[in-house]
């Protein structure tokens, strides 16, 4: 295993991340480091708000490439919150930093607002990221032991998903994912490609499931183990699905709401196609039940695991 420590990026002030971080590290052993990425201030007032004991060390940055970290601690770089607009930014900036320098190639990152922290110039983190390492060929991977899945695009609103949608594209997404699967996880997995089209028909001359779909998978046929387009509303029926490793879809919530309907909270967020490791939990900041301390830490134990075993 790789016990270099794992790089945590909190994310957002507001949320509900520190909450099933101190659930998941009471719950789980955890032998890599692990390199808490945030504000000391905000750090100690959540560590005191659910009563957290475990000792967290600080350490100044640019002594901490040289500085022996040990397994099962927690570290914590302290990042001045000066400017409340870029507070998540610097964070990951200084994350960056680290990764370019061969300190850690594992990265977790706490829900983020796009929104406000992306300044809708990314249309996530996945591409946020990538962007930062000047990576073209990338893919949002939602992955479960027993099913995954990998959206063609990601948080773009409906109306412009057919236009996005290009044969380049979708074999650039499917050969990231085997690729993935080959390198880090040790097999070639089974895809399944979705259809865009309800039933893969249209009522249009024009039907990108025969004009783009089809011809894309066809052109990849013989290198990856891979079917399709299969309609969207059939390929998740528990029948079909167990033939598949990973399932491919044209848009965001075309696999995303299945995947969270059959697994809930038991599914991370990868990107896949970058020198190192992200990965984040699959939910956002959940404003709304930050401090009831109910919320469920699965996917971040799920995701910090994932890591700890790479």
């Amino acid at each position: 295993m790789n016990f270099k420590p794992i790089l945590i990026v909190p994310g957002e002030k507001k949320s509900i991340f520190f909450e099933i971080f101190f659930k998941s590290i009471k719950s789980k052993k955890i032998i890599s480091p692990i390199v808490l990425i945030c504000s000391k201030k905000i750090l100690n007032r959540e560590i005191k708000k659910y009563k957290f004991k475990k000792k967290i060390e600080t350490v100044v940055l640019n002594k901490s490439f040289k500085k022996k970290f040990l397994k099962e601690k927690i570290y914590l770089v302290d990042i001045k919150d000066k400017n409340s607009k870029t507070y998540v930014r610097d964070c990951f900036n200084i994350a960056f930093k680290m990764i370019r320098k061969g300190f850690s190639n594992k990265l977790l990152n706490g829900p983020v607002n796009k929104s406000k922290t992306l300044n809708k110039k990314y249309l996530g983190i996945t591409e946020y990221v990538a962007k930062h390492f000047k990576q073209k060929k990338f893919a949002m991977l939602i992955y479960n032991d027993n099913l995954s899945v990998c959206p063609i695009t990601t948080h773009l609103p409906l109306k412009s998903v057919s236009k996005k949608i290009t044969k380049k594209l979708i074999v650039e997404k499917a050969i990231v994912v085997n690729n993935f699967f080959k390198d880090f996880l040790g097999f070639k997995p089974r895809i399944g490609v979705t259809g865009l089209n309800p039933h893969c028909e249209s009522i249009l001359n024009y039907n990108e499931d025969n004009k783009i779909v089809l011809p894309a998978i066809n052109s990849i046929r013989k290198k990856i183990n891979i079917r399709g387009p299969i309609p969207s509303d059939t390929i998740f029926l528990k029948n079909n699905r167990k033939n598949f490793d990973v399932i491919i879809g044209m848009y965001h919530d075309q696999v995303l709401t299945p995947i969270k309907t059959l697994y809930e909270y038991d599914a991370i967020n990868i990107t896949l196609g970058l020198p190192f490791l992200r990965v984040t939990p699959d939910h956002g900041p959940n404003e709304k039940m930050v401090g009831k301390n109910i919320s469920n830490p699965t996917s971040l134990i799920r995701a910090i695991s994932f890591l700890d075993k790479k």
